[in-house]
């Protein structure tokens, strides 16, 4: 196999793998990170060996993501305040797969899906996005965990279950949530508190991810006239006047993003059950930002 040929190889299969370890870990640079490892790994590798490049690629990746799993959340476990996934841009443009498989790729990349993720153990979170998000047969996810088929299906059944029960309920549909959106926006923008709280759920949750590096709450804010104050009083803040606001496609649903000079200060994105915002995520870490930049 020529060197091209190993390239190419593996550039068809990128997006597979960063998928596999974003939806592992959480956060961006720990996906390249095991990525670029993965890459170093299958261009050493005595591909004779190797009959199956698209498995073998998933097999290393997975291994490694558990690997880096295993050892960020000490990390996470010190970390100021609650801790949000860092957003990621999912608009597919011209390459959209159909309306079901981007349905199934939307959900797995949630917030809400995450977050709960963070509560399996590595392996049942390995288990249940390769199964659940990718749709890989249980007999090669055995062989990439180095597990017995029925050892997968075991921890299969009991991650899909642990994910249902602590899984909000929301609306997909990305009409629905965008609409809800621009109308937080407009009423917000637009000084109307009344509008605003007409929004939101009684019990809606609102959850802030700021790291200890910027103004956020550090503890979720619930009821909606509390978290309705709280949005109206960050809208009319003399901070945020010199921010452009855009709606963007992150984390499969759309995501108002306050930008300064092209850079993301803030990113909010809502849930939504029965037209009303149940949910409600800010992120503000810097770092968790660094990626998103718009001209």
């Amino acid at each position: 196999m020529t060197a091209d040929a190993v390239t190419d190889l593996f550039e068809e299969n990128r997006a597979v793998l960063t998928g596999v370890a974003y939806r592992m870990l959480g956060r961006v640079a720990d996906a390249e990170d095991v990525v670029q490892e993965a890459w170093l790994r299958w261009s050493a590798a005595d591909r004779e060996d190797v009959r199956e490049p698209r498995a073998f690629l998933v097999r290393v990746t997975t291994r490694l993501a558990i690997d880096r799993l295993r050892h960020v959340r000490s990390r996470h476990e010190a970390y100021v305040g609650p801790w949000l996934p860092e957003p990621v841009v999912t608009a597919y443009g011209p390459s959209a797969p159909d309306t079901a498989e981007r349905a199934v790729l939307a959900d797995s990349v949630s917030f809400a899906v995450l977050v709960v993720l963070e509560s399996l153990s590595p392996l049942e979170r390995a288990v249940f996005v390769l199964r659940e998000a990718f749709g890989f047969p249980y007999a090669e996810i055995a062989t990439t965990l180095d597990r017995s088929e029925a050892a997968v299906r075991q921890l299969a059944g009991r991650a899909r279950r642990h994910v249902e029960e602590r899984k909000p309920r929301y609306d997909v549909d990305p009409a629905v949530r965008r609409d809800l959106t621009e109308r937080f926006l407009a009423a917000a923008g637009g000084g109307d508190l009344e509008e605003l709280l007409a929004l939101l759920a009684p019990d809606v949750r609102l959850v802030s991810d700021s790291g200890g590096k910027a103004k956020a709450p550090r503890r979720v804010i619930e009821t909606a006239d509390k978290v309705g104050r709280f949005l109206f009083a960050v809208a009319h803040d003399p901070g945020t006047t010199n921010l452009e606001a855009r709606i963007v496609e992150l984390n499969g649903g759309p995501a108002l993003v306050l930008t300064l000079d092209g850079k993301a200060d803030t990113v909010f994105q809502v849930e939504v059950v029965g037209g009303v915002i149940q949910g409600a995520y800010i992120i503000r870490n810097p770092d968790k930002l660094a990626g998103l930049t718009f001209t």
